[in-house]
């Protein structure tokens, strides 16, 4: 009869492929000759959907690291609606060429992890356990050139983020 040590080494090597994830695959690997490697994202203005007398201004600065295939890793620093600061780590798809005749306009879509909902906002956002809670940001923007570009970021059914891009 076999140990159970080696029962339990078998089973990890066989599943470990199974379960491999790596939410930023490329991240080493060179991007076409020309293209920006980062993408700074800039908002300096967020409109609620609802107005909320504890509301606050949010403002957030986000860092993306472009990855083949038109994906994307990054973090976002911002202070959210009720004035704590928080953070969103995430990755990504784009979507380039949407419209025929408009190679400008994209649409992208995030999913991570938001964390900064604490104390009595702490039902503000939907799952949030110890502050920390899953998130999805759908967002369109328009390149107004190779290095810059506008975007507005949908937050569910509280807000639009109206920001600004900048690669490099």
């Amino acid at each position: 009869m076999r140990p159970l040590h080696s029962f339990a080494a078998t089973a990890a090597l066989l599943c470990a492929p199974a379960f491999a994830f790596n939410a930023c695959p490329g991240w080493d690997n060179p991007l076409p000759e020309g293209q920006s490697r980062y993408e700074l994202f800039a908002s300096p203005y967020t409109h609620h959907w609802s107005n909320d007398p504890e509301h606050r201004p949010v403002f957030a600065l986000a860092l993306n690291r472009q990855l083949p295939d038109d994906r994307f890793c990054g973090l976002s620093l911002f202070r959210n609606s009720f004035g704590q600061p928080s953070a969103y780590l995430y990755a990504g798809k784009r979507w380039n060429d949407l419209i025929d005749g408009w190679p400008q306009v994209y649409a992208q879509v995030s999913a991570g992890v938001l964390y900064g909902y604490v104390g009595q906002y702490k039902n503000k956002v939907p799952g949030n356990v110890g502050g920390f809670s899953p998130a999805i940001v759908p967002a369109i923007g328009y390149r107004l050139n190779d290095k810059a570009g506008l975007e507005v970021q949908i937050l569910g059914t509280a807000a639009l983020m109206f920001g600004f891009t900048w690669r490099y």
